[in-house]
């Protein structure tokens, strides 16, 4: 996680005015992995295209301001 979020804010002081690089934690996610360790329990989290439609328009509301921030998207 850190080598993510290292490399986030490194590439952040590198881009130039108008762009941000962000690290979004998408919370916990009902995929194949999570179903094997906990079963149906995994259902009561959102599916990957469920969370997908709602982070897209959440990324498309970062500002300046978050450039090199660790977000986390909702509904994850």
């Amino acid at each position: 996680k850190w080598g993510v979020e290292g490399l986030t804010q490194a590439l952040a002081q590198e881009l130039p005015d108008g762009m941000v690089a962000v690290t979004l934690n998408p919370g916990i996610i009902d995929t194949d992995m999570l179903r094997t360790c906990f079963g149906s329990g995994a259902s009561q989290y959102v599916d990957p295209d469920s969370w997908s439609r709602r982070a897209v328009p959440f990324l498309m509301q970062v500002s300046a301001s978050d450039n090199g921030r660790s977000l986390t998207a909702p509904g994850g």
